[in-house]
């Protein structure tokens, strides 16, 4: 599988560090992910090739125009229009997740458009744009770095793309849990010691540790997650929650 990103930008020169290093550098070179980055200034009319322009009504901050916009959109996707997602990344749009991630991982070819300044004029929107993300409620000075998410989330669920050894399926949100802590070597650090379990050898003991940290992190973190996963979880799951439970309710209660 490959997937092919278009992006629309005021600044492709942000794009280069993050896409050509660990994962997606690598994706790249696999043939897993293609990514090419267009400059909405190459579309602008004029001498001074002016992008953004004061909104009309008054208000502060500059708006990006439609026409570079638009035509850069129509230009670089041709024909393939109507057929590729296009993206604006906004905080005005649904805010990005794993389920986000898994859905746009299903097209072959995405493009984002990313907006600057005080926002883009709304006939873009209306001409061009099929879907809106945001990666969040905070403000940020345009969608290059949102953009920079989206395409690292979405890669790591290309087969091939992190290999047998990392699934995405076990990575944090992707099984509706958080992961649980993870340890290495040396065995002990300034009195720290790995917990036993993981050292015993024991792998069905293992698993359930790990599954029961997860749990608990969640819990503890994002117990909200809990609720979302609910047909995910076992019989088993169910009652080690309860004990959690109780545990929150009565800290001072012993572990049976």
């Amino acid at each position: 599988m490959h997937i092919h990103f278009d992006i629309f930008t005021l600044f492709p020169e942000m794009f280069g560090g993050a896409l050509d290093a660990s994962i997606l550098g690598r994706a790249q070179e696999l043939g897993y992910l293609s990514v090419a980055c267009h400059n909405i200034r190459d579309w602008a009319e004029g001498k001074h090739r002016i992008t953004d322009e004061p909104p009309y009504g008054g208000g502060g901050g500059m708006v990006m125009k439609v026409q570079p916009v638009v035509d850069a959109v129509e230009s670089v996707l041709g024909d393939a229009r109507g057929a590729v997602p296009v993206i604006l990344l906004t905080p005005q749009g649904r805010v990005f997740d794993q389920r986000i991630a898994e859905e746009l991982a299903q097209h072959a070819r995405l493009a984002l458009i990313c907006g600057r300044y005080e926002g883009i004029d709304e006939r873009v929107r209306e001409l061009v744009v099929t879907d809106e993300i945001s990666i969040g409620d905070y403000v940020l000075t345009g969608g290059e770095l949102p953009a920079l998410v989206l395409i690292d989330a979405v890669t790591r669920l290309i087969p091939g793309v992190l290999g047998a050894r990392w699934a995405p399926e076990d990575d944090s949100h992707a099984t509706g849990l958080l992961e649980g802590p993870h340890y290495t070597r040396p065995p002990v650090f300034r009195d720290l010691a790995v917990p036993e379990t993981l050292l015993s050898g024991d792998h069905a003991r293992i698993e359930r540790w790990h599954r029961e940290q997860a749990l608990r992190r969640t819990f503890e973190r994002r117990p909200d997650l809990l609720k979302r996963t609910k047909t995910n979880l076992t019989e088993q799951d169910r009652q080690f929650i309860e004990r959690l439970r109780a545990e929150a309710t009565d800290p001072g209660r012993e572990e049976p």
